[in-house]
Parts: structure tokens; sequence; C-alpha cells
């Protein structure tokens, strides 16, 4: 008897999305702590490395990577920009005082890579 295989499901009608079922491993939802991180970007892609700065510390390494498509990060923008507003409107703003100046650490815009 030959193997059947599922035949994949039909398309969704226009304007309907498919909800994805997400899991997350024990580990990766603990999260990372991060207080820097360094963006670079090339043509194709933007690079995040996350790190900690902690003081009296004068070394730290990158703890997370993610790499993301121009596209995706620019959607992923809008995500951060509309739960800051949501987060603002329940708890109040965000001040940045007290902050180290970005040339410190912290924050940074990167520079395209070749």
């Amino acid at each position: 008897m030959a193997d059947q295989k599922t035949p994949p499901p039909p398309p969704l009608p226009p304007g309907m999305q498919q909800r994805l079922n997400i899991t997350i491993d024990e580990t990766i939802g603990e999260g990372v702590y991060a207080n820097m991180v360094l963006i670079a970007h090339t043509g194709a892609e933007f690079v995040m490395d996350f790190a900690r700065v902690m003081p009296g510390v004068p070394r730290t390494k990158v703890h997370s990577r993610i790499v993301m498509t121009p596209q995706h990060l620019k959607g992923f923008l809008r995500a951060l920009e509309e739960n800051v507003e949501r987060y603002e409107a329940r708890f109040g703003e965000i001040k940045l005082e007290g902050m180290p100046s970005e040339r410190e650490f912290g924050f940074k815009p990167g520079s395209e890579t070749p």
C-alpha cells in the first residue's frame, strides 16, 4: 500500500489570515536581558546584536543576534511604535532622563556594511 500524503489545505480567501500555532522552547522563553544593541545593515538585511553592559565591567559580549530583511524590520518598527503608544497610554510617558548618551553605549544606529 502506497503512502498517502495529506493534501495541502485549500488557499484562504483574500483578506483572511491563517492562524499560526507558535511554540517556544523553555530556554528561549526565559528571555535575554539587553541594554545595548548594535545595528548594521546591507542592502539585503539588518543585523541587530543584543548585549548587556554592566557597571565596572569594561567588556561585554553579544548574547543574541537577530537578522531581518528590510521589509520585516520595517514591519517590526511599526509594531514597536504601536506597542510603545499602547504602553504609554496605559502607564504614562516613557522618560529617557538619566540614560547615557548614545556616544557612551546603548541603542545606536549602525552603518551600512559592504
